[in-house]
């Protein structure tokens, strides 16, 4: 197998119309074979798995080491589906820039076709988007929110976020059978080919850190704002007390005084509680409750899947050949044209080479 690392340079421009036509079309022919062999959950599980869902998208037809392979083949399958959601038991709603902004009303306009709560869907988009812009502060701000469900109340999530200084992307991916807490590790995968030292309030060392900020919150102000003033910062910290504005930080406290928030996962998911906010309790809960919160990268795979010599990820092969030959399987049943078919093969062979 040939294998390697990439980064995912981030490309302008819009796809030509008649590559993001076959896109649909042949984006709508793999989901339809998935469904009729297994069924709707298993295209929310294919979607959130890295290897499979890059694999999607070269035998969709994209360049497979742009960024713009996650907006794309999360467009095409949105489209390609539409009109036929009741059908196929499957929903989008979301995507790149504005359009991610009107996912809760494209989730409620599917109301009459649902069997739960769209209220429930709803919340679980907003909190992971909440979670990867401001629990997890990690450089990338997120530009695309993809929201995939069912009927039945299953969901997955896509979205993708850029880092503005190397503007290369993340990309996140959430599935709800395996989100037991939506604040402790609660991704199926995140995809990067670059680590760092990042704020991460979701990640499990962090639990003390988050307890001790919902005990922060629901703390009358003045006794906060009092404490601090005789605290000492710990050398190591690049963050001083005069970083913390007493006004802002006043009505940050007021806010979340006023709420009371029974945990953390209920006080991110407050209006108003941003990344400056979270960064701030975070501080706080270290100098108060001697609490620092984990500074884990969670990135475990690369774009490309890993390399051979292991850096910067070891490449799980037998996921990645079971992704290529699931494919393969499907595409083979897939009712499309024969040259359709015949350049798919050997878009996917290219893979595996």
């Amino acid at each position: 197998m040939k294998t390697g690392i990439a980064d995912l340079p981030l490309h302008y421009g819009k796809i030509p119309r008649w590559l993001f036509q076959r896109m649909k079309e042949l984006a709508r022919e793999i989901v339809s074979v998935i469904i009729y062999e297994y069924d709707t959950d298993e295209v929310l599980r294919r979607l959130s798995d890295p290897f499979w869902f890059q694999a999607f998208g070269c035998v969709l037809g994209f360049d497979w080491h742009s960024s713009g392979l996650t907006t794309t083949v999360c467009g095409a399958l949105k489209e390609g589906i539409k009109g036929r959601e009741k059908e196929f038991g499957l929903f989008i709603a979301g995507g790149k820039g504005n359009v991610s902004r009107q996912t809760p009303l494209e989730i409620e306009n599917f109301t009459p076709l649902l069997k739960t709560n769209p209220e429930r869907l709803i919340y679980a988009s907003k909190i992971a988007a909440k979670v990867d812009s401001s629990a997890l502060q990690d450089g990338y701000q997120l530009y695309h929110h993809c929201f995939i469900f069912t009927k039945n109340g299953l969901w997955a999530v896509v979205q993708q976020g850029m880092n503005e200084e190397t503007h290369y992307a993340r990309r996140y991916h959430w599935l709800s059978e395996k989100v037991s807490d939506f604040v402790c590790e609660p991704h199926f995968a995140i995809c990067c080919d670059h680590r760092g030292k990042v704020l991460n309030m979701v990640a499990k060392e962090s639990e003390k850190a988050r307890d001790s900020i919902v005990k922060i919150v629901n703390e009358k102000p003045n006794n906060i704002l009092s404490e601090i003033r005789s605290l000492k910062m710990p050398i190591r910290h690049s963050i001083s007390i005069e970083d913390i504005e007493k006004s802002s930080l006043k009505k940050i406290l007021l806010k979340t005084y006023e709420n009371q928030p029974k945990n953390f996962e209920h006080l991110l998911s407050l209006k108003g509680i941003g990344p400056k906010t979270i960064r701030a309790l975070s501080l706080l809960s270290e100098l108060i409750y001697k609490a620092p919160p984990s500074t884990r990268d969670p990135v475990r795979y690369s774009f490309a899947h890993g390399g051979k010599d292991r850096h910067p990820y070891p490449v799980d092969k037998e996921n990645y050949d079971n992704s290529i030959n699931f494919l393969k399987e499907v595409l083979n049943s897939a009712k499309i044209g024969y040259y359709e078919k015949l350049k798919a093969f050997r878009r996917l062979s290219k893979l595996n080479i």
